[in-house]
């Protein structure tokens, strides 16, 4: 079952590299990297390489090809099973491992997926296309994720740019006419990746990453998609088990010191 999920993940890691490349570095390594340029490491980085004695050489690539930015190497259950062991030994340090969780769609949606109940009055999902709408959507997520405002033009470009962009479809919670929520779904792999799913710091514990992961679900069942999978964040981690997801694996991240 987490075939589909990690092909899907890597699809949406992958779709922030702008830089008209085919996915791998062309040095042998088959490294699956991506580069947005951005300044922050969620949007660059490794998903993964093909096989763990590739590693060595791959990180001195990498690190070449992302220099002056900070990245992530992304480890899964996708990842040769070395992986992990072979990136400590060039240098990376461990800092982080996240829960994947995934939940079936082929079951009918429960009371509790409507998402709506426990949100404040007048809230309301919409799917966000382009122009100011897809600008406040950006800033919703880059404010939660505490990324730098001089960002925000780059990213909202970069949005509006990703090759992938039919499998996505992009939600903002929006209250007394504002975006005070996020999330992006990408239906595609027979799995709807949930991704982004932020709610800003004066909208949080009123219901509204309630509504935004009904909606998600919603996408992925409208899209004829067999399951629904996300990293879960330690915050986000006991909401996605009230819509009945598990946990399957994880991603281990790594980071390279200057």
């Amino acid at each position: 079952m987490t075939a589909p999920v990690f092909a899907n993940f890597r699809q949406y890691l992958m779709g922030w590299d702008l830089m008209g490349r085919d996915g791998e570095m062309r040095d042998g390594t088959g490294a699956e990297s991506f580069r947005s340029g951005l300044a922050t490491p969620q949007f660059n980085g490794v998903v993964r390489v093909r096989s763990s004695a590739a590693v060595g050489p791959a990180v001195a690539t990498v690190r070449a090809g992302l220099a002056g930015l900070p990245w992530w190497w992304w480890v899964g259950p996708d990842s040769p099973e070395d992986t992990a062991d072979a990136l400590t030994r060039c240098g990376g340090q461990e800092f982080a491992a996240l829960p994947v969780m995934v939940r079936p769609l082929d079951r009918p949606a429960g009371a509790g997926e409507a998402g709506l109940s426990e949100a404040p009055a007048g809230l309301r999902v919409e799917t966000v296309q382009d122009g100011d709408r897809l600008a406040d959507l950006v800033r919703a997520y880059r404010t939660s994720m505490g990324i730098a405002p001089g960002l925000e033009a780059d990213m909202v470009r970069i949005e509006s740019r990703r090759g992938d962009n039919a499998d996505i479809v992009r939600l903002a919670a929006v209250l007394d006419g504002r975006v005070v929520g996020s999330t992006v779904v990408i239906a595609a792999h027979q799995t709807a990746g949930i991704f982004l799913v932020h709610v800003t710091e004066a909208c949080r514990r009123r219901g509204i990453g309630a509504a935004l992961t009904a909606a998600a679900l919603r996408v992925g069942r409208e899209r004829g998609m067999r399951s629904a999978a996300l990293v879960a964040s330690p915050a986000g981690e006991l909401l996605y088990r009230r819509f009945g997801f598990t946990t399957v694996s994880e991603y281990r991240l790594f980071t390279f010191p200057a």
